[in-house]
C-alpha cells in the first residue's frame, strides 16, 4: 500500500526537479501537477497551492517575470478546471493547455506588445509554436503523472 498524500508529493517533487532539466520551452509538468493535485487531495485550498508553489519554488531559480500573475493566474484555473471534471481525460488536459496558451499570451501582449488588436493578433500568432509544445508536454506529463495516480487507486494501492 502506498500513502496518497506521500505518493503525491513525490511525483511533485520529481516534477518540480523536471523543470531544471533541458527541455523544449513550455514543455513542463505544472499543468499535470495542477491536475493531479485537483483529484489528489481534498482540500480545495492545497489544490490551488500546489501549482503555484511549485511554480514560485522552482522560478525562484529560474527567474522571476513580469508575467507571473497571468502565468499562475492560468495554473489556478487550471486547477479549478481539475476541481470541476469528473475524471482527468485527455479532452481536460487539451483545455487545460487552451488556458494556459490564452491567459499566459494575455499577459504576455500586455507587458510585451503594442496594446492594440494588431499587437495582440501578432503575440498570439508568434506564441503558436509555443503552444505545441505546452499541449505536448501537458500530454506527457499527465500520462507519466495522473494516469499511473489513477491506476494505483483503481487497485486500491493508494490509501488515505
Amino acid at each position: 500500500m502506498i500513502n496518497k498524500n506521500v505518493f503525491l508529493v513525490s511525483v511533485i517533487f520529481i516534477a518540480i526537479l523536471s523543470r531544471f532539466i533541458p527541455h523544449p520551452p513550455n514543455f513542463t509538468p505544472i499543468a499535470a501537477i495542477a491536475l493531479l493535485s485537483s483529484k489528489g487531495f481534498n482540500n480545495r485550498w492545497v489544490t490551488l497551492a500546489i501549482p503555484i508553489i511549485s511554480l514560485f519554488i522552482s522560478d525562484l531559480f529560474l527567474g522571476l517575470h513580469a508575467t507571473i500573475p497571468f502565468v499562475y493566474g492560468a495554473f489556478v484555473l487550471i486547477a479549478l478546471l481539475g476541481m470541476t471534471a469528473k475524471k482527468i481525460s485527455v479532452g481536460t488536459v487539451l483545455l487545460s493547455s487552451t488556458i494556459f496558451f490564452l491567459v499566459s499570451n494575455f499577459g504576455v501582449w500586455l507587458v510585451g506588445y503594442p496594446i492594440t488588436i494588431d499587437g495582440l493578433i501578432s503575440c498570439y500568432t508568434l506564441a503558436i509554436p509555443f503552444f505545441l509544445n505546452t499541449i505536448l508536454g501537458d500530454l506527457v506529463y499527465s500520462a507519466v503523472l495522473i494516469y499511473p495516480f489513477y491506476a494505483l487507486q483503481k487497485k486500491n494501492l493508494i490509501t488515505a
